[in-house]
């Protein structure tokens, strides 16, 4: 009997997690991965995530937070109304040299999961910027084969 008990608990468990709203069905981001390609070191870059309310009712963003202190995602203030977009301006530093992959986080009033999306690409030291745009204007001007 305990068995049984312990079963239906569990189960009425699952499905009332599984009940909880999402993100995604109050909220729809304009793309999930925004890749800044290569960058050169010590030149902040920004993205503006449009997202748009999809629900029938105000959406509130509570907060906005980033994976790390080098990116900066803005706060928004107001409610989303029904049908509206917004823009989150996300700020990169890229102070460091390296692969960036970094996840932003948006938090929903109500709802207890984060919308997550991220920005990616890759930091370059000032030198080597220079000999990537140098390369790639050589592979822009070389003539189409056909």
């Amino acid at each position: 009997m305990k068995k049984i008990l312990f079963l239906a608990t569990a189960f009425l468990f699952t499905v009332a997690v599984s009940a909880q709203t999402k993100p995604e069905e109050l909220i729809k981001v304009n793309t999930e991965n925004h890749d800044f390609g290569k960058v050169k070191q010590n030149v902040p870059v920004s993205y503006y995530f449009e997202i748009k309310n999809i629900s029938d009712k105000p959406v509130v963003v509570e907060n906005t937070w980033a994976s790390c202190g080098c990116t900066m995602p803005e706060k928004i203030v107001e409610p989303i109304q029904p049908g509206a977009t917004v823009k989150l301006k996300v700020d990169y530093n890229s102070a460091a040299v390296g692969p960036i992959n970094k996840d932003v986080f948006i938090k929903l009033a109500g709802i207890d999961q984060a919308k997550s999306v991220k920005i990616t690409g890759e930091v370059l030291t000032p030198e080597a910027y220079e000999a990537y745009l140098k390369g790639k204007g050589a592979i822009e001007k070389a003539p189409s084969k056909g």
